[in-house]
């Protein structure tokens, strides 16, 4: 039911934490998307927050009805306008921090490992090689976003999950899965991972440590403080290993910023953050040449607002550089390049109510440029751009592309039902000047209070990445003919939530044309990027219990959560392959299991199962020799492909907790299985980390 407004008139409890601010669940965006396990993972959070007010962890859990009419209240996101929990159709996977501080893990990529349908893989430890993907999707068909800001990488997806943040800074993690694009724009193929950093209004100051094998340590501080209605918020940290494999050590540091201030009349929300690491990187293009390195720098910037009134105007501006240095021989120049990436963008749009439901408007402008010694289109000489700290190094090459895009949405809300249907008019100069349109649909249906049906279609689009384009090596062809890739997802997912248990069962279907892999068309031959046909297909199953909130009661057992996804793979045309690098190398199976109970006092353990089948095969290579053309380091391959094998891990977290500091023992892969998951990089055994982080302030 609507009022005289436009309004939807429903029973309000105004959450205060999360209502209608940047650091909502994706409402950093101004969209909406149906959290489908957000009412555990937000009860978690909401439990914390009483903690923060003197509340201790024996504390009886609030009453359910409470509980379930404050979440009904909570403004999530998925689509362009904001809508209710209940009102929206979207399912998406909710790391809370509750979740993240109970988990044994090593770094912000790590924490992917927790969710069923998210491939993570490694070729080190603490996450700082990863590539991340989503529905057997490769790490280039994903959006990724901090506090509702696209910072995707258009050089290559694997730079795409170098975050300027710590685990402690963040305060969810929100994973959209299937395609996006009519909200989220061409980067969104298969999916959109959304970090939400901690909002703190309260003056606050913490520092922590770590360290462990192989000469790991890391270290890194945080604080809040308020300033003439402005809060600022600044952490920053730094590590170093000497890496769990061969040829894996590490350095790396970051630093992150957040301002905010709030007006009767709108808001303003600022971030800054840089990242850089030094590391070897083991393999990473190919075992032909096993001591390779890699040097990233990473810079971000943005401020959005957002206007109260009839209308919800809500503009953004950002921007984005990245500078890489690779080395193909580690310490040689053979076979070196350096790339520039810079990435400008400005969005305006808002949205108003009306007595016909919810409507959205949004447009973008995005421009993408690259200077290289290897990427892109010859530059005249007159127009070499010097290297910065490299004497007598410039760029030769460049590309630039520029997006342009206009989205409407029109949502529907009745009392059981909700229609939400939009339209991206998408145009990229590198493909052509012609808009094409990109349209979706989801639909929910709610046939009780703890029930939710949801049904969604929507078609999503990626363009290569200037790697994909122009990348050539001794071992790697790119291919300046790559055309865009195409998606058409659907899903149907079910939902249940009540009183300490939330489930979730989900199939989808994404229909792929064009997409992206990097290929060997036989065994003495080099991987080229290519375009295939290919169907992803699959169900994914949730569980989660909360316990003392199921129980009424505090009791030994606090939280469980079981995740399965099951995925099948379909190539739709003949050509040959010896050996796919990414998109066919997916997950059929994975399981996480996660248990957290209390020892003894404020002691309490986490323990983290992961089994996964991986689809696909890499090359063993032999020995190594020197090349006699080069004089470096070389691998001998022996032609032979090698199945990846079922694996099974388990993490196990100790943690003492009180009310001014934390302490803990982590131990990531405590059986030492020794598995192969990247191509021929065997990853690390046992990994033991121990720490402390103090609360400075009271």
């Amino acid at each position: 039911m609507y009022d005289r407004k436009g309004n939807v008139t429903t029973r309000v409890v105004k959450w205060t934490h999360f209502e209608n601010r940047g650091y909502c669940a994706f409402a950093s965006l101004k969209r909406v998307v149906c959290i489908g396990v957000l009412s555990a993972a937000t009860l978690s959070i909401a439990a914390r927050a009483e903690e923060t007010k003197g509340t201790t962890a024996t504390q009886q859990p609030r009453h359910d009805e409470e509980l379930e009419q404050r979440m009904d209240e909570v403004t999530v996101t998925g689509t362009l306008a904001p809508l209710t929990q209940l009102q929206a159709a979207r399912i998406v996977s909710v790391l809370s921090r509750s979740d993240i501080e109970r988990a044994g893990v090593q770094s912000v990529n790590d924490l992917f490992k927790l969710v069923s349908g998210v491939d993570v893989r490694q070729r080190g430890g603490f996450g700082i090689q990863t590539d991340i993907s989503i529905d057997g999707g490769t790490f280039d068909q994903m959006t990724f976003l901090l506090n509702g800001v696209n910072i995707s990488n258009p050089h290559t997806g694997h730079l795409a999950a170098d975050f300027p943040v710590s685990i402690s800074d963040i305060e969810r993690i929100e994973i959209l899965e299937g395609a996006a694009s009519r909200v989220y724009g061409g980067t969104a193929f298969g999916g959109a991972i959304n970090i939400v950093t901690r909002h703190d209004k309260s003056p606050s100051a913490s520092v922590g440590v770590r360290g462990g094998s192989y000469g790991t340590f890391d270290a890194e501080g945080r604080g809040t403080i308020r300033l003439a209605n402005v809060n600022h918020r600044l952490s920053g940290g730094g590590g170093r290993s000497d890496g769990g494999t061969t040829n894996s050590d590490w350095r790396k540091g970051q630093m992150f910023y957040q301002g905010d201030f709030a007006h009767r009349d709108f808001t303003l929300d600022w971030q800054f953050g840089m990242s850089k690491k030094a590391y070897g990187a083991n393999t990473f293009y190919s075992a032909s040449y096993p001591d390779q390195y890699e040097r990233n720098e990473r810079y971000l910037a943005s401020i959005s607002a957002e206007t109260n009134g009839v209308f919800h105007f809500t503009p953004k501006v950002y921007w984005n550089r990245t500078y890489d240095n690779f080395e193909l021989v580690r310490g040689e120049r053979f076979g070196e390049n350096f790339h520039q990436v810079d990435v400008y963008g400005a969005q305006a749009g808002g949205h108003f109510s009306w007595i016909g439901g919810r409507t959205a408007v949004s447009a973008e402008i995005r421009q993408e440029g690259i200077l290289s010694t290897s990427l892109g289109h010859d530059l005249d000489p007159a127009s070499y751009v010097h290297v910065r700290n490299n004497k007598g190094i410039n760029y030769t090459r460049e590309d630039n592309r520029t997006n342009v895009s206009f989205s409407l949405e029109h949502n529907v809300l009745l009392e059981r039902w909700t229609l939400s249907a939009g339209l991206l008019s998408n145009m990229n100069t590198s493909v052509d000047h012609h808009f094409r349109l990109y349209p979706g649909v989801d639909i929910a249906y709610r046939p009780a209070s703890r029930w939710k049906i949801s049904l969604s279609y929507n078609k999503g689009f990626r363009l290569p990445t200037f790697t994909d384009l122009y990348y050539k090596s001794p071992t790697h062809n790119g291919n300046a003919g790559l055309r865009p890739e195409v998606n058409h997802s659907t899903q149907l997912g079910v939902q249940y939530s009540h009183q300490g248990i939330t489930g979730t069962v989900r199939g989808f279907y994404h229909r792929g044309h064009r997409l992206i892999d990097w290929v060997m068309r036989s065994a003495d031959d080099t991987y080229h990027s290519a375009n295939f046909n290919l169907d992803n297909a699959g169900v994914q199953g949730e569980l989660k219990i909360d316990f003392p909130q199921l129980l009424g009661r505090d009791i030994f057992l606090q939280h469980f959560r079981l995740g399965y996804t099951y995925m099948h793979q379909e190539r739709f045309d003949h050509s040959v392959v010896y050996r796919s690098n990414y998109a066919m190398e997916y997950l059929r199976h994975k399981l996480v299991a996660s248990l957290h109970h209390r020892i003894v006092s404020r002691l309490t353990a986490t323990w983290d199962l992961r089994w996964q089948d991986r689809m696909g095969n890499y090359i063993r290579y032999g020995t190594t020799y020197i090349d006699p053309a080069t004089g470096y380091l070389r691998g001998q391959s022996t032609g032979e492909l090698v199945p990846y094998s079922p694996i099974a891990t388990l993490d196990v977290k100790l943690q003492w907790t009180a009310p001014r500091y934390r302490l803990f023992v982590e131990g990531t892969n405590v059986t030492a299985r020794r598995y192969y998951d990247l191509s021929g990089v065997r990853q690390p055994g046992a990994w033991v980390m121990a720490g402390v982080s103090v609360n400075l302030l009271p």
